[in-house]
């Protein structure tokens, strides 16, 4: 495919091709269909992450950033140089791992942001490598920040690397990756970040740096002109590394969606569909115009455009994603999670016009006759603010065989649709309950257990002492009063003595929580409780094996739930 930029308008900093994307043609009767029944994964808001999406001084207000549980950022490398559309150089990782911090957001930083202009211009190898150094330097000197997941060695190779000036890419790619291991050999590293899934040039780069030992950590690439070739892509990649005899990597998306596509609700619900189906670890909004704004999510720092309502939809799920499918390749798709603890489906769709169907399947858990409540958000643009998304309808339908088909006219192709259905019995004033592994976990792991509360839970928060590694879980709630909470944890300690971890939210002092021996690893039941004092609204509640200004927990305990009452 075609590649091009467009020099005029300084629309040249991080992507392909600047395609404006016509909405789909309105379609007979497409159908997405919904089994509550059928989770594939923990909810993890993979998808609600940018490409400087944050800049200095706390852009934008972090009450714009809770709301969408932010699971990760690319951001520029520390001393930034890039100048995004002819902005100030901003959105230094280090300077902002404060902001992302509160919002519980992990962070790549992108290396050759360094250079002031994109396409990166190429000075010399000793600048480079010097360059290297001081970045890494410049991050290891940063004892506080604890949340950079990752080195983004460089960016979009296959459009931006100087070869006649500095060789062959993937001899760089060793070059550099054993540049920055000298220093560091901790923090994963991200590559290739190609500008598009291109399997030869992949294999290419994976034979080489599997026969140097310089795989990446995170394989990563961008999705930047369909959201239809994510599937074909991912697959494809799995085969290739499969065929290659190369372990499963962990796979981010760093930047998705055109320029016609990343301010349309409607185009984005096929994209946040196809990630999630995918099973990557993170993606990223596209970078396209200022930075500081999670990418059009906000304007004057502190106001929702349409867009961010179905992020706000996105972070309001909880518990696990169950499947979709969709009757159209091109057209109506979604994507939707199943509360067990609330017994609330939560359905996000879109990027169809016309009338159209949801089926939801599997729902005996919430009775014969349900409450459907039907939203949308417009395409509003980057600058215009939506104070609130549109209430379609509020109607009580009867469930028959766990089946409900709930038919949605006039749809807008561009518009994001939210289908909410709970028990007519009512469901908790406020989520209570927060599992473990919807929550933001750094250096530890995800794990399953049948007599885990959702199915799942935390293990292996075994690390302490450096920033690079501390292992801890940042629960982000939401609570309606300002008030002391009791806070239930659900737990398991196998070590047959007690083991403690370290409290905090908010950012403010440490306290210690215990935790007395379990029968077994991965066997729940057992709580312990405690106090916090909440603010009203979003609080991030942090549980940490090593943490900043925290001397480190003692022995090992996994995670199952926190509850607030």
């Amino acid at each position: 495919m075609s590649r091009f930029r467009v020099l005029a308008l300084a629309l040249v900093t991080t992507a392909t091709a600047l395609v404006t994307v016509s909405p789909p043609a309105a379609a007979a009767g497409a159908t997405l269909t919904v089994d509550v029944a059928q989770p594939f994964r923990p909810v993890t808001h993979v998808a609600s992450g940018g490409l400087y999406g944050l800049a200095e001084n706390s852009r934008p207000a972090d009450s714009t950033l809770l709301p969408i549980k932010v699971n990760s950022l690319t951001q520029p490398a520390p001393g930034v140089g890039q100048r995004p559309n002819g902005q100030p150089p901003g959105g230094d990782s280090l300077l902002v791992s404060p902001q992302a911090t509160r919002a519980g957001a992990g962070e790549f930083i992108r290396m050759p942001d360094i250079y002031p202009d994109f396409p990166y211009r190429w000075v010399s190898w000793n600048d480079w490598l010097a360059k290297v150094n001081t970045m890494v330097n410049a991050r290891l000197s940063a004892t506080t920040v604890t949340n950079v997941i990752g080195w983004e060695l460089w960016n979009e190779p296959d459009y931006t690397w100087n070869t006649a000036a500095a060789g062959n890419f993937n001899d760089a790619w060793v070059r550099t990756y054993r540049a920055v291991r000298a220093l560091d050999a901790l923090t994963p590293i991200v590559g290739p970040s190609t500008a598009t899934y291109n399997r030869s040039w992949m294999q290419s780069f994976l034979t080489n740096a599997k026969n140097t030992g310089t795989l990446p950590d995170i394989i990563c690439w961008h999705e930047l002109q369909n959201p239809t070739r994510i599937a074909s892509d991912i697959a494809d990649y799995r085969n290739l590394e499969s065929s290659l005899g190369i372990s499963p990597r962990r796979i981010s998306i760093n930047e998705y969606a055109a320029t016609g596509e990343v301010d349309v609700p409607g185009r984005i619900a096929s994209y946040v569909a196809k990630l999630e189906r995918g099973g990557v670890e993170s993606a990223h909004r596209a970078f396209w115009y200022e930075y500081g704004t999670m990418n059009g999510l906000v304007v004057n720092n502190n106001q929702p455009t349409g867009t961010w309502w179905l992020y706000k939809w996105y972070g309001d799920m909880a518990g696990n994603m169950v499947t979709t499918t969709t009757t159209t390749t091109t057209g109506l798709d979604g994507f939707a999670a199943y509360d067990g603890t609330r017994k609330i489906v939560n359905v996000v769709f879109g990027n169809e016009a016309g009338t159209n169907t949801v089926n939801l399947t599997g729902l005996g858990a919430l009775g014969s006759s349900v409450r459907v409540t039907l939203t949308s958000t417009p395409s509003s643009g980057r600058f215009t603010a939506v104070t609130a998304p549109t209430t379609i309808s509020t109607t009580t339908q009867t469930v028959s065989g766990g089946r409900l088909s709930v038919s949605v006219p006039g749809m807008v192709a561009t518009s994001a649709y939210q289908l909410v259905v709970e028990p007519v019995s009512g469901v908790p004033a406020y989520q209570q309950r927060y599992e473990a592994e919807n929550a933001s976990v750094f250096r530890a792991q995800r794990l399953s257990a049948s007599s885990a509360s959702g199915g799942g839970y935390v293990g292996r928060i075994d690390n302490s002492g450096t920033p690079r590694t501390d292992s801890y879980v940042d629960f982000v709630v939401n609570v309606p009063a300002a008030r002391s909470y009791t806070m239930t944890i659900g737990y398991a300690n196998g070590t047959g003595a007690t083991a403690t971890q370290g409290l905090a939210y908010n950012g403010g002092a440490w306290s210690t929580v215990s935790y007395p021996p379990t029968s077994a690893w991965g066997e729940f039941g057992a709580t312990v409780s405690t106090t916090v004092t909440l603010r009203a609204g979003y609080n991030v509640i942090r549980l940490a094996k090593g943490s900043p200004f925290f001397s480190g927990g003692t022995g090992y305990a996994e995670l199952d739930y926190i509850q607030l009452t």
